[in-house]
């Protein structure tokens, strides 16, 4: 049982979706710190996130390549 678990956590760090994920986390962290910086206090994630989707990530997504497959992805479901 527990070798068939490793197998699925392995396939799930290792897929594109996951990465992708962890990449785009790690860059909301980033923005909330440069904002919070800011401010002078913590921002916390929710805001960050909010305004990291809003302001960057569509730029962020076109720079990786993203910005298309997206489209072409929700497009065709």
């Amino acid at each position: 049982m527990n070798s068939s678990h490793d197998e699925g956590a392995s396939l799930v760090r290792n897929s594109t979706l996951y990465r992708e994920f962890l990449a785009e986390r790690e860059e909301i962290l980033r923005h909330k710190w440069i904002e919070s910086e800011k401010v002078g206090h913590d921002i916390g994630f929710e805001k960050a996130l909010l305004e990291w989707v809003l302001r960057h990530r569509g730029g962020w997504r076109q720079s990786r390549g993203l910005g298309n497959r997206a489209r072409a992805t929700a497009g065709a479901n």
